[in-house]
């Protein structure tokens, strides 16, 4: 018989190894999908593509090393506030795009 008697302590140590081990994976899956850490992780993911969306945006008005300062000082410059109103728009656009995502994966 190959199912012969096996050492008590060997089988009982075997099992608790086993239920930590399922109680690890529960507390995993907990943390997981707790509200509180599934908002902060869609925070987190807002704020990086909103930041990538700023470094775009503001690589593209910035003006080129070799340019002129002068033309900034005369009024030819890109007005800061036509800066912003662009990173916001793109923002609230980012937004946007990810809220009507996350409706269809619903």
């Amino acid at each position: 018989m190959a199912d012969r008697a096996r050492d008590p302590d060997a089988l009982e140590r075997e099992l608790q190894l086993t239920r930590q081990s399922f109680a690890r994976t529960i507390d995993e899956l907990a943390a997981r999908v707790n509200p509180k850490n599934v908002a902060q992780r869609g925070t987190d993911r807002l704020k990086e593509e909103a930041g990538q969306v700023v470094r775009a945006v503001g690589s593209m008005v910035r003006p080129s090393e070799g340019s002129d300062e002068s033309d900034a000082k005369d009024g030819g410059g890109i007005d800061k506030r036509l800066v912003a109103a662009g990173a916001g728009a793109a923002v609230t656009v980012t937004v946007l795009i990810l809220w009507s995502r996350r409706r269809r994966r619903r």
